[in-house]
């Protein structure tokens, strides 16, 4: 019983390791170099997620990059849960959504998360995930801005997990929900003024 804590301890400090390694590959930024779509970070927003890829004008790329960005999330939690326990999968999807956020890789300056995000809430819990996802998509057809969507989705994602899964995923979709505003500060701004690029807009 007295190896109880180190063992914990150990499982998550792998777990998180893992998570940001994941999390940390710059998809968008690799495949648009890749197929010479430009310097992902000298366009648009200069972030490196699916929807400034878009901005490139290749649909492609950026459905492509969606798709591997929010894999990489559900990869490290899937992984983790194999490999672990759910609370150590639960530690290495928030470390993936950090390691997207903040690659060491690119001095720590990524992306804002939502597909990693998303990602690490449908291997958590597929309904929740799948819920916030629908509402992401539905207020991203309504009014066309990205950053709105993500950051309605992730308001209301606590309460999908709360309801569809159980409070300790609940409150990492907590903790999603406050880095996605953190990382959308300067978009909120910009929605407040009106100045808010839409989807698709270059």
């Amino acid at each position: 019983m007295g190896t109880l804590p180190v063992i914990v301890t150990h499982e998550w400090q792998i777990a998180a390791l893992l998570g940001y390694l994941l999390g940390s590959i710059p998809f968008g930024l690799l495949l648009t170099k890749f197929f010479q779509a430009g310097d992902l970070r000298s366009i648009g927003s200069g972030n490196i997620g699916a929807t400034n890829v878009l901005r490139t004008g290749r649909k492609g790329l950026a459905f492509a990059t969606l798709l591997l960005d929010g894999g990489k999330g559900a990869v490290a939690v899937l992984l983790v849960n194999y490999m672990f326990a759910p609370d150590a999968a639960i530690v290495a999807g928030m470390m993936a959504v950090i390691g997207h956020n903040f690659p060491m890789w690119l001095k720590f300056e990524g992306g804002k998360g939502v597909a990693t995000s998303l990602g690490v809430l449908l291997a958590l819990s597929w309904p929740a995930g799948l819920a916030t996802a629908g509402t992401w998509l539905l207020i991203a057809i309504i009014f066309r801005y990205s950053s709105l969507a993500a950051l309605v989705s992730f308001v209301v994602s606590p309460i999908y997990m709360l309801f569809l899964a159980d409070e300790n995923k609940a409150v990492l979709a907590v903790l999603l929900a406050v880095l996605c505003f953190v990382r959308h500060h300067e978009n909120i701004k910009r929605l407040v003024a009106g100045e808010e690029t839409k989807i698709g807009q270059k």
